[in-house]
């Protein structure tokens, strides 16, 4: 194949080697969430993997009519898992959107917004502290109050109203820079851990970063949270913005590489997937290459991490009925689905609901709730009639999913907690020292 037939005609193209693997079997097209609900060829993985492979052989040219199609796949990578010739469906999605970064790059507000955010917002761990402080003094000064009884939020679009609706209560500081890089282990020492906070979860969902230091402690866990972390760069390459992903990748492989530990440890599942793909991302790269996929394997999910540490049991009771939803990062990424559920049934009291279809996607995918609302909105009601009846918490391991959740949860007032998978753990931790168990 030619590079002057090809429409690819930026770095890092999708590879043919991928895209070649694709037999059109059909398999995937009942995995898709966008298939299942629009029907349409060109909104399944076989389909957009033929468009890929058009463009590559210079048969479609990067317009709207391509864009559409490869824009609102949710990368959720289900696919990938039904896939029986092992088709790299997310990576092809990835590199695609990279070419059509530049062959169809953003304009207007829609332009500024994407710079503001992806190169200016959360590269930046300081601004992305700023903006937590921002929103803890908007909920907490009794200006969010007030905008909603004036109904001034009104002027927001409505997936958008909902989102504000739903956003938690920011009690704490951003974990990262908030006190020391260091976090000795709580009894006799078993491994030495780097901790990424990431930029969502340690920005809106700090408590749950709080639950995992103090559980890593718990099993024996030196910690080290290097305070010159960054962005971890899924979102960017999920837009496609593949320049900025490589420097945020580099950056954090020189930090956490600067020291020994035994893994590098994140509770994110989104964040997870990208970390663990750093030598996919960089594979061009001469000089990050092998360091990148060192990287790669030092990379565990926290629930990945201590299932195989070896968890030490809790005593104390969590006495509440949960479900657990798969991540689709975590579950079709990662491949990781017992590890959570292993460390749910360790914990006295809880009482665990199987959820139908627990890893179809729950339409949050990065920002893809944001830039495809409806579509979003169509798969998170599917997702909530899938809750078990009676279901006191919903358990998952990524905060764009229990953002997605909690939104489903106030809009349609529902009574369901939305909690981290470690959050539970935590709390029979919690439970069990404040009963007398094993003192910090």
């Amino acid at each position: 194949m030619s590079k002057q037939r090809s429409s690819f005609w930026w770095e890092d193209a999708p590879d043919e080697n991928k895209f070649s693997e694709c037999v059109h079997c059909g398999m995937c097209l009942e995995a898709c969430p966008t298939y299942q609900e629009t029907g349409l060829e060109h909104h399944s993985p076989r389909g957009r993997v033929y468009l890929i492979k058009s463009a590559a052989e210079g048969k479609m040219e990067l317009n709207s009519f391509f864009k559409e199609p490869i824009d609102t796949c949710l990368a959720c990578r289900a696919c990938e898992t039904a896939c029986p010739s092992g088709v790299q469906v997310g990576a092809l999605i990835e590199e695609t959107r990279g070419q059509l970064f530049h062959a169809t790059p953003a304009k207007g507000k829609n332009r500024m917004l994407q710079q503001l955010f992806l190169r200016h917002i959360f590269p930046n761990p300081n601004r992305l502290r700023m903006l937590g402080s921002m929103t803890r003094l908007y909920q907490k000064s009794g200006i969010q109050r007030g905008a909603r009884k004036l109904k001034l939020l009104r002027v927001l679009p409505a997936h958008l109203q909902e989102m504000e609706a739903a956003l938690p209560s920011l009690q704490t500081a951003p974990l990262l820079g908030r006190g020391g890089e260091l976090f000795p282990a709580y009894g006799e020492k078993r491994a030495t851990v780097a901790m990424i906070t990431g930029c969502v979860m340690d920005v809106v969902y700090s408590n749950v970063n709080e639950a995992t230091l103090n559980v890593l402690r718990k099993n024996g866990c030196d910690v080290w949270i290097p305070s010159s972390q960054k962005c971890c760069g899924a979102l960017h390459l999920h837009s496609g913005d593949r320049e900025q992903a490589k420097q945020l990748a580099k950056h954090n492989i020189n930090v956490f590489l600067s020291n020994d530990v035994d893994a590098i440890v994140i509770n994110a599942a989104g964040c997870g997937s990208t970390l663990k793909e750093y030598d996919e991302l960089l594979k061009n790269d001469q000089e990050y290459g092998d360091r990148s996929h060192r990287f790669a394997e030092k990379t565990k999910d926290i629930s990945e991490f201590l299932i195989e540490l070896g968890v030490i049991p809790p005593t104390g009771r969590v006495d509440k009925k949960v479900t657990y939803h798969d991540a689709c990062h975590l579950a079709h990424a990662q491949g990781i689905r017992q590890a959570p559920r292993e460390l749910l049934n360790m914990i006295p009291g809880l009482e665990i609901e199987v959820m139908p279809e627990s890893d179809r996607c729950c339409g949050s995918a990065g920002i893809y709730n944001i830039t495809h609302p409806e579509m979003a909105s169509q798969l998170l009601d599917r997702k909530l009639n899938d809750i078990p009846t009676g279901c006191d918490a919903v358990a998952m391991g990524n905060p764009g999913c229990m953002m997605q959740f909690q939104v489903g949860v106030v809009k349609y007032k529902r009574s369901e907690q939305i909690v981290h998978t470690i959050e539970l753990l935590n709390e029979a931790y919690e439970n069990e020292s404040s009963k007398g168990g094993t003192a910090e």
